[in-house]
């Protein structure tokens, strides 16, 4: 009978994660033939395919048609347009022409208006931008048309913003919220992102105060999948990442929220970021959220969302979301010790604990965090070693990094099964007493430094049940301590995948770490198992059978495209041309090009670039850009130079490094740099002008008069595979051009030298 009640607790246990996971996002279904008053995914997703057909980042011809589409499909709606068009300085140094598309609702009140926002470049060079963010832009105009259709006047304006060059350093965003008269009306925004093409949709609140009466607004709207915990924002803030909401809310205090999705990360910013890969689950997920919130912030009041008071939440299955205030946080934590010492007095002085096993059941606790804590921290540098190609895939997230997640998954559950079948003699009451005062230690970190993952005290009061039951009943029901379980498996299953999934395989020791804490949480239902060598034995055939598996599926193909690089870089003030590359392992396209002769970078100029490899080229006939000193002069004790950068061929981008002269101030195009983002403050690199319509780059610089200053240019283009001076291949089918640097690109290098005394 006791088998029996393992066996069948263990598959509630399975079904209890498999629901977890299925009740976190909808299901798609064909849905173009409802109502026109209801979200459609399938009418979503042909604005996908409209503006996913080409790469469109800033500057690139397809970037004008996909702004074109988007405008004449807001004024399908009847919708008024305008764009707004200026100089944006991204991330301080990041220069770029942006246009931004507007519109906006006029609504029956007075009040404040809510923005819809989303960008619609994609990443240069060669993303085709279907997730990051055509997603974002067709949930945006499919709940747009879907709302207006519903033919109710809204109370509170409306304003539509597809932002441009966010992909640059947030420059649309910027332009908006420091030059456009409707930045000062924006009270809330909604904002869609991607950095995936899969996954569920993690909403996240951003303000600069507290989230109380954002979340209770979120709630009142009542999204049907709402995936949000206070502990997504925590780890949100840890990637490298910032969203145009983020210039709201630093510039402008205004609050908002953020709905993104993670998963499937190899894709991003990549030639895979097409319309057939994005998942049209994902797609159905965005729509769940903007139809409900659309339609509750519409009419909500929105001149009362700033608050002192912070709330700790979570979603869980059947409840949805559960909230409670900050507040609780200590007298929760405190009901939870005082609880812990009554049980201790209560199992020593009914003789059901044992001091012996208490302080044994200390060992396998730690045993396995030790194992699976080390084995996790070293798991992907032992990776990139074995497979040298791994370190190709910039994402940190490998495309078979899922199998590698499961697979360490079922390593700490092999690990946490094995270890305590070995202490099998311990009372399962005994056992507990660690596992529990060490959620107690957790639970109190927690309190003091990261509040918003201060819910997990909610699986530990759980668990305090449970070691209640397992002390005043030897065999208890396994039904019932599943069911006490639930919080745990709902709440932390979750986790293990999202964490290593937005952080990446450097963290699978957050995966392996987080299975063993969940695992001590499951103790009163494991613990009673007289099979845990057996389930042990499976764990580790699942373990090896998945490595396994990612072994055969380490290598590339057309499914599982490699990154690769290939740049010509010309040194005008050398005559001297090489060939390099960012790839640590270089396939049959590019090796030709690099080499037997191939050595690692030794520099054409003196600001490392990054690159892997390199070897001499041949000198090719191009043109760098024209520069011209339109200014020079001394007041006082300081130098102005005006300088005029023109291209004189078709180009993306242009940088600028200076050398370690003090800059006291310094201009591109008419817009100041900040004292902090001067080369002298943080790097050499002065600013990088993304070039639309070959436009000029003018610089103006103040320095100190007896400063020798040295200024070297970087020109580049996309166009190395397409221009005629070359003979570069076509990439081969199981390969795209790796994303994040500056990739097929011809680049010139010139050095200006501005010496002292010298006009």
């Amino acid at each position: 009978m006791r088998k029996f009640g393992s066996i069948l607790s263990l598959i509630l246990v399975l079904l209890a994660i498999y629901w977890g996971f299925q009740s976190s996002m909808p299901v798609y279904k064909t849905d173009a033939s409802i109502s026109d008053t209801l979200f459609s995914t399938d009418r979503a997703l042909e604005h996908v395919k409209m503006v996913s057909k080409k790469p469109h980042g800033v500057g690139f011809p397809a970037h004008e048609e996909v702004r074109k589409y988007i405008i004449d499909e807001l004024e399908k709606m009847g919708l008024t347009t305008s764009t707004q068009e200026g100089y944006s300085l991204g991330d301080g140094t990041k220069l770029s022409k942006v246009k931004n598309i507007l519109a906006r609702i006029e609504g029956s009140g007075k009040g404040k208006a809510l923005l819809l926002l989303s960008h619609y470049d994609s990443q240069p060079h060669s993303s085709f931008g279907a997730s990051d963010a055509g997603s974002g832009v067709a949930t945006i105009l499919e709940s747009m048309r879907a709302f207006l259709s519903n033919g109710k006047k809204p109370k509170n304006d409306i304003i539509i913003l597809i932002s441009d060059a966010e992909e640059l350093g947030l420059n649309g965003a910027q332009l908006f919220v420091n030059k456009h008269p409707w930045a000062k009306d924006v009270a809330l925004v909604l904002n869609f992102e991607a950095r995936g093409s899969g996954g569920p949709s993690y909403a996240f609140i951003e303000t600069n105060r507290s989230n109380q009466n954002l979340l209770l607004e979120f709630i009142a709207a009542n999204p049907e999948y709402p995936m949000a915990n206070s502990l997504y924002y925590s780890i949100y803030k840890l990637l490298p990442n910032d969203t145009d909401l983020t210039v709201f809310r630093e510039s402008r205090d205004i609050d908002g929220f953020n709905f993104a999705f993670i998963d499937d990360h190899y894709d991003y910013h990549t030639a895979r970021d097409s319309y057939e890969r994005l998942d049209k689950n994902t797609l159905a997920h965005q729509g769940s959220y903007l139809m409900p919130l659309l339609l509750h912030f519409s009419d909500a009041d929105l001149n009362h969302l700033k608050s002192l008071n912070d709330f700790v939440y979570f979603n869980i299955p059947f409840f949805g979301m559960v909230s409670y205030p900050f507040e609780w946080i200590w007298p929760m934590f405190g009901g939870a010790v005082i609880l812990f010492i009554v049980f201790i007095i209560h199992g020593f002085r009914s003789k059901i604990l044992r001091l012996r096993g208490v302080l044994t059941g200390f060992l396998p606790l730690l045993i396995t965090l030790a194992i699976n804590g080390v084995v996790g921290f070293y798991a992907w540098p032992f990776l990139k070693w074995a497979y040298p190609q791994y370190q190709d895939m910039l994402h940190g997230f490998t495309y078979n990094g899922h199998t590698y997640i499961a697979a360490f998954l079922f390593f700490s559950v092999a690990i946490c099964f094995g270890v305590y079948y070995k202490f099998r003699e311990i009372s399962v009451a005994d056992l507990l007493l660690a596992p529990l005062l060490l959620w107690l230690l957790l639970c109190g970190l927690l309190a003091v430094y990261l509040k918003g993952a201060s819910f997990f005290i909610v699986p530990l009061f759980a668990l305090l049940a449970s070691w209640y039951v397992a002390l005043n009943k030897k065999e208890p029901s396994l039904i019932l301590m599943v069911f006490l379980a639930l919080p745990a498996i709902w709440l932390c299953s979750p986790l293990i995948p999202a964490l290593t999934v937005g952080l990446g395989l450097k963290l699978l020791v957050a995966s392996t770490l987080l299975t063993t804490l969940t695992f001590f949480l499951l103790l009163p239902v494991f613990g009673f198992y007289r099979n845990k060598k057996n389930i042990a034995y499976i764990g580790f055939v699942l373990f090896f059978g998945c490595l396994v598996s990612s072994h055969f599926n380490s290598g590339f193909n057309e499914d599982n495209t490699k990154p690769s690089s290939l740049v010509y870089i010309l040194n005008e003030d050398k005559d001297a041309a090489q060939w390099a590359t960012y790839d640590q392992v270089l396939i049959d396209w590019n090796d030709p090009f690099l080499g037997k002769d191939k050595k690692g970078p030794t520099l054409i100029s003196k600001y490392d670039l990054g690159f892997s490899y390199v070897s001499d080229a041949p000198v090719k006939e191009i043109k760098g850009p024209s520069i011209e000193k339109t200014k020079d002069t001394i007041l006082g004790e300081q130098r102005l130079l005006d300088i005029r950068i023109v291209p004189q061929r078709n180009v993306n981008r242009l940088e600028v490094f200076a050398n370690d002269a003090p800059i006291i101030s310094a201009s591109v195009n008419g817009i100041p740099l900040s004292s902090y983002d001067l080369p002298s403050k943080r790097t050499n690199r002065l600013i990088t002008h993304y070039i639309s319509d070959n436009d000029a780059t003018e610089l103006r610089l103040i320095i100190p008069k007896n400063e020798k200053l040295e200024l070297t240019i970087y020109e580049a283009s996309h166009d190395l595979l397409q221009h005629p001076l070359f003979k570069v291949p076509k990439r081969p089918t199981n390969s795209i051009p790796m994303p994040f640097v500056l990739n097929d690109a011809i680049i010139t290098v010139r050095t200006l030298l501005f010496d002292v005394g010298e006009e």
